[in-house]
């Protein structure tokens, strides 16, 4: 475990020490190695400016698993998360890093049946709860959820709670658990109203931030395609053949997806390799060497495999699978654009992976805009203008006299046997290429159907007490979208709130426009779905 020398370092268990290494953790990062001693040393309350992608669940979730009792049958810790991904997320990442410790993990939210989280409440031997407020006041209110002897309370991501409206059921929560607990707070943003949460609930806190490198920056270029699943793997040949210098990693979620990729790329005809967890250290050596010497240029991996891998020049990084979380989503794409190189990620997704990858990019902040599949045409064109490029640059430098002489030789054959130079030429092309540029190589891509057009009824936090009508809600949403106003139909204003109806295109662009709005252009907007939901768990 000599990689994990500052882990160790922090007397970190064996057990978690086996556990992170087994995740591919080799050194903490920026806010680990500042919030883990302190929270496995102290009794000090925490507040943590840390964005996605800054490792902050490990931060906070290493030090909760040392010090909660396995033979405790008392809920321990209360993970509170802004969204049910995300608590899902943040609850498989407790589970990976619990190591062989027998602690249960038990996350809580609205849309999975209450029935079942309640016959699990019961049964006991809970430790930690990752849940949304909604539920989570739901359970407390029906007397299914004893909070008396918990010790750690984790606000993860509280300026996506403010966004969503939730403040007021975090302060509810808080008021319902022990005085003597532990609170740590976790943001990307210290607006006031959660400065104010810190004020009124930890007491000594210390403040951690931690400036993240930027996830991207202006030379990475973030875009996705939507395919169908079984319409990947050509989708993805088609990418590659469309790029002259392509060299990058293909990221997979699983170690049968990496090998099964991996080999379909190899019966293509492509130059590619693959590391996963259940490759030996040597073969992951050799391979990271020629990678990284540029004589392997296409590399699949798991997210875990490709842990500690630092090239600054890739080309591209293609998420074959869409990754678990915005966390392994920063992870990834943070290998591209790098030192002063343009560089380009990619990924994949499939129609039920859509809005996924808007909770993905919400949770990131970050913008990843949608592009077409290439065509056909477009690929072979590619290819015969790489061609083009490779004769000249060979014409410039200078060709052989062997070939020269040979070349001499084939245009006397082709004038002794009266044959068309053209056709000289294209029997050479075809003796080299041979069906390089043969559009039967590939496959059609199945057309998605598009959901621009699907309707959307948006709940918008304005009403007649904010003196809106019809005509100037839409005036509101116009000049801050640019979206026509005819775009926005059966506008209903009531005294508190109001809802409106458009297509699934633009209330994504509504969402995302009005969400980062400040002062009084600042209000709260979401599907009515959404809320239907909140109000039924």
């Amino acid at each position: 475990m000599e990689k994990l020398e500052k882990f160790a370092a922090m007397g970190l268990s064996e057990t978690m020490l086996k556990a992170l290494e087994a995740k591919g953790f080799e050194e903490p990062s920026p806010i680990q190695e500042q919030t883990i001693p302190l929270l496995l040393n102290g009794n000090s309350d925490l507040v943590g400016q840390a964005q996605t992608g800054t490792g902050k669940t490990a931060a906070f979730g290493i030090p909760i698993i040392e010090q909660l009792e396995e033979k405790s049958d008392r809920i321990g810790a209360l993970i509170l998360t802004p969204t049910r991904e995300l608590a899902l997320q943040v609850a498989d990442e407790i589970n990976s890093l619990k190591g062989s410790k027998k602690l249960r993990v038990l996350p809580v939210y609205g849309g999975q049946g209450i029935e079942l989280q309640i016959k699990h409440l019961k049964k006991g031997g809970i430790h930690i709860i990752v849940g949304t407020p909604g539920r989570i006041i739901d359970h407390l209110e029906r007397g299914t959820l004893k909070l008396d002897n918990l010790r750690f309370m984790i606000l993860d991501e509280a300026d996506e709670m403010l966004n969503m409206g939730f403040i007021e059921d975090v302060e509810k929560i808080l008021s319902q658990t022990p005085k003597n607990k532990r609170v740590l707070l976790f943001s990307a943003t210290m607006p006031q109203e959660i400065m104010n949460i810190a004020a009124k609930y930890m007491k000594d806190h210390k403040v951690i931030k931690v400036q993240k490198k930027a996830v991207t920056t202006d030379l990475t270029e973030q875009i996705y395609f939507e395919v169908c699943e079984r319409d990947k793997f050509e989708a993805l040949c088609r990418i590659l053949d469309m790029k002259v210098d392509f060299y990058g990693i293909i990221f997979c979620r699983t170690k049968h997806d990496v090998d099964t990729t991996t080999s379909r790329l190899i019966d293509r005809g492509y130059d590619a390799e693959a590391i996963h967890g259940d490759i030996t250290q040597i073969q992951r050596e050799k391979v990271l060497t020629r990678f990284k010497n540029k004589k392997l240029t296409i590399l699949v991996a798991t997210d875990v495999a490709a842990r500690g891998i630092d090239v600054n020049n890739l080309t591209h990084v293609i998420n074959y699978s869409l990754p678990q979380d915005p966390e392994a989503y920063v992870h990834r794409i943070g290998r591209t654009g790098r030192a002063g190189k343009e560089g380009t990620a990619i990924t994949f997704v499939t129609p039920d992976e859509y809005r996924k990858l808007m909770f993905i990019k919400r949770i990131a902040k970050t913008d990843i805009k949608k592009h077409q599949v290439p065509e056909i045409g477009e690929v072979i064109e590619a290819k015969r203008e790489r061609i083009r490029k490779q004769i000249t640059d060979i014409m410039e430098k200078g060709v052989s006299e062997a070939c020269r002489d040979f070349t001499h030789d084939l245009l006397l054959t082709c004038e002794n046997e009266d044959k068309n130079l053209e056709d000289l030429i294209a029997a050479i092309l075809e003796f080299a290429l041979e069906d390089e540029l043969d559009e039967k190589n590939y496959a059609q891509i199945r057309q998605i159907k598009s959901k621009k057009n699907e309707k959307t009824r948006l709940f918008i936090g304005l009403g007649k007490k904010d003196k809106i009508n019809p005509k100037k809600l839409a005036e509101i949403i116009c000049s801050g979208t640019k979206i026509p106003s005819k775009a926005i139909n059966d506008i209903g204003v009531f005294d508190k709130f109001s809802f409106i109806t458009v297509s699934e295109n633009d209330a994504n662009t509504i969402i995302e426009t009005f969400r980062h709005k400040k002062g009084k252009n600042k209000f709260h907007i979401e599907r009515a779905k959404e809320l239907d939901k909140k109000r039924k768990h």
